[in-house]
């Protein structure tokens, strides 16, 4: 096959990320970026950008990536081959109806969090501010929907068949809570005897009992199952450990330095990859500094990859902190309150700072799925949380992107409230090893 030649007119380096996903990731194709119009005869595979040539494929250019600044509002969604699309094109002379370049940019870019909003009580970015969201489309990829159908529309223009990237799942966890009744301390151990006690919860005074009294498992112990879960169907975990060396009303985590949590940490190292899941408070002075060096010591490896806790996630400033950690992974870009694709896409990307118009070193890596998010925010069944996820997968394996789904150690234990999850997720993983 004859190199790629992209044609536009101007560089920048709003388009030069777009170009580097688009093609060398997404498209696993190399290309060669030029600002004088080949011929169409030129013998070279062409895509002009901005530009309508006969015989040569074209995107339309809307200006945003020669733009500069935060752009005033999010556009309004059109329609190609049952796709919401972006910065639609009219005229019709177009090979793609609309600047498919900006439209990944700007989800990429997560353009739209620049823009005034009103938080969430734990000030995050809302779900129903974002325009997939109001265009009815969060659980699609919509952005490797675009790719996958823009790859399509190569193949035919070129007569060619061009490499596809190939889909993958990756587990991760966050241990929020290690135990729910084990090694708390005689405190917090007497708080909850007293809450029970007060609501009359026999059955719950009961369990602690006798899981202090080492005849019956925590609930909130799964590690070992976990394990032998992943062990069997070969793969390759991610966790994340809320490491907060202050309890909170948000930060409920066992001291990282406890022995009997420094075992789950090691064990955990060894099982997978451990990163820092940040307490909720570790934007203040150097507490985040002081986490990731007490997980570190503890567990006995370095980590450069992290979750936020919550999914506290404030655009750019969150993303300024990791990287001041040395953090060059973050597992943070989806919501907390619904399910979905924050940034449109499954598939992983270096983040731009839209105020400093650079490539930073940080790459993102979205997530569509969390335990939580299903059971407690949108009040779903496991029947029905299962059957949304299976559904994203779908689309994500034909789109050949990458799911990463979050679960919690408590909620793949035997709690009664996560009733049937870990018979589910454990159907789930052994469909993943089968596809």
């Amino acid at each position: 096959m004859s190199p790629i030649v992209i044609y536009s007119p101007f560089t920048t380096p709003r388009l030069s990320y777009v170009l580097e996903w688009l093609f060398r990731e997404r498209l696993q194709l190399s290309y060669q970026l030029v600002h004088e119009l080949p011929a169409a005869d030129g013998g070279a595979n062409v895509i002009c950008y901005g530009t309508v040539v006969q015989g040569l494929v074209s995107v339309p250019d809307t200006g945003l990536l020669s733009a500069s600044g935060i752009p005033d509002a999010a556009p309004p969604p059109a329609m190609w081959q049952d796709m919401p699309v972006f910065f639609a094109e009219e005229s019709g002379a177009y090979s793609v109806p609309f600047d498919l370049f900006s439209a990944i940019f700007y989800l990429l870019s997560r353009a739209e969090e620049y823009l005034p909003y009103t938080p969430d009580k734990h000030g995050r970015y809302p779900a129903r501010a974002s325009m997939l969201y109001k265009a009815g489309v969060l659980q699609r990829p919509l952005a490797d929907e675009w790719v996958h159908a823009f790859r399509q529309l190569l193949e035919m223009e070129w007569d060619v068949k061009l490499p596809g990237p190939v889909y993958h799942f990756s587990p991760t966890y966050d241990i929020d809570m290690a135990y729910s009744h084990l090694h708390k301390g005689l405190r917090r151990v007497a708080g909850a005897y007293l809450r029970a006690m007060l609501r009359v919860d026999v059955k719950q005074l009961n369990e602690r009992i006798q899981v202090v009294r080492k005849k019956q498992k925590d609930p909130y112990d799964s590690f070992r199952w976990l394990h032998h879960l992943h062990q069997e169907y070969d793969c390759s975990p991610l966790y994340f450990i809320l490491s907060a060396l202050r309890t909170t009303a948000f930060d409920k985590n066992i001291h990282p330095q406890h022995p009997a949590m420094a075992r789950v940490i090691r064990n955990l190292a060894n099982d997978g990859k451990i990163g820092i899941h940040p307490s909720y408070y570790a934007h203040e002075a150097d507490t985040m500094q002081r986490e990731k060096q007490t997980l570190e010591q503890v567990a006995g490896v370095t980590t450069a990859i992290s979750r936020q806790h919550y999914i506290k996630v404030a655009v750019p400033h969150t993303y300024r902190m990791l990287l001041q950690h040395g953090i060059t992974e973050d597992y943070s870009m989806g919501y907390g309150s619904h399910l979905g694709f924050r940034a449109g896409t499954g598939s992983s990307f270096l983040w731009y700072d839209l105020e400093q118009e650079t490539v930073t070193p940080l790459r993102v890596f979205p997530f569509c799925f969390m335990d939580t998010t299903a059971h407690f925010e949108q009040k779903m069944t496991v029947t029905e949380a299962f059957d949304a996820l299976d559904g994203m997968c779908r689309t994500l394996q034909e789109t050949g992107s990458m799911l990463i789904t979050v679960f919690h150690n408590f909620s793949l234990g035997t709690d009664e409230q996560w009733r049937g999850w870990r018979q589910a997720y454990e159907h789930f993983i052994q469909r993943q090893a089968h596809k």
